[in-house]
């Protein structure tokens, strides 16, 4: 079974409990300034691979219509409960031209083993948004984590032992992250997290050949420009009429 399939469940939440609603206000501040800065507030929104909802429900919370969608069922269960739908990025459940935002957020693209496959949800981005509408996609800054890689760590996290590894594989060019969790009484489980570590002209030429232009490039949500040592590379941008 595909590892994002394995994954996303009720370990995923206790293990990235770090990754809040105050984090999710901080993007959204983000969000109103650097998105559409003085355009029309926008009608409808996707949060693309939404997960338990953190930003849909602060979206909301501002006054945006928003809806969530994610592959898991178990995280679209998750509090808070926000309007959301089940759904696989590559083959969106929404007719052409329905959202006039779409914010991808915390590395959620690159999950596909072929680049068909990954390339395929920049597609849909652009077929399911409306003339300039536009978009942000949240995404790893490949020369920084593959730079500052940890092999191995253990953790403690929600009273379990957390035996993390982690790898760069340059013939597949993705970048791995093994977790065996283990807890007094109970067998280990062990996950993958498996995501390509596409570089910043890679993504931005994919998404000009999808049907999407690139406006900005950020290093993070503080709004710095994007350089080689930046902590994120967050593409900010519009499909073109």
């Amino acid at each position: 079974m595909a590892w994002y399939k394995e994954w996303f469940g009720e370990e995923y939440l206790e293990l990235y409990a770090h990754r809040d609603a105050g984090e999710a206000d901080r993007h959204l501040d983000f969000v109103e300034r650097h998105l559409a800065p003085g355009l029309p507030e926008p009608k409808a929104v996707l949060d693309l691979a939404c997960g338990a909802g953190r930003h849909t429900q602060a979206l909301r919370g501002r006054g945006y219509n928003t809806l969530g969608i994610d592959l898991s069922l178990t995280l679209l269960a998750h509090p808070p409960r926000v309007p959301n739908a089940e759904g696989d990025m590559r083959q969106l459940p929404f007719r052409a031209e329905s959202f006039d935002w779409l914010l991808n957020f915390f590395t959620s693209f690159g999950y596909f083993e072929r680049e068909r496959e990954n390339f395929r949800v920049l597609e849909e981005i652009a077929r399911v948004l409306k003339p300039q509408g536009r978009f942000l996609i949240d995404f790893l800054n490949r020369d920084t984590v593959i730079a500052g890689l940890k092999a191995r760590e253990v953790q403690s996290i929600a009273g379990r032992q957390v035996h993390i590894e982690r790898w760069y594989d340059d013939a597949t060019r993705r970048i791995n992250k093994r977790m065996r969790l283990e807890e007094p009484g109970k067998a280990p489980q062990t996950y993958l997290e498996s995501v390509r570590a596409y570089s910043r002209d890679e993504v931005t030429i994919g998404a000009r050949w999808a049907g999407l232009e690139v406006d900005d490039l950020y290093g993070n949500f503080q709004g710095e420009p994007f350089d080689r040592d930046s902590e994120r590379l967050i593409l900010v941008g519009h499909r073109p009429v």
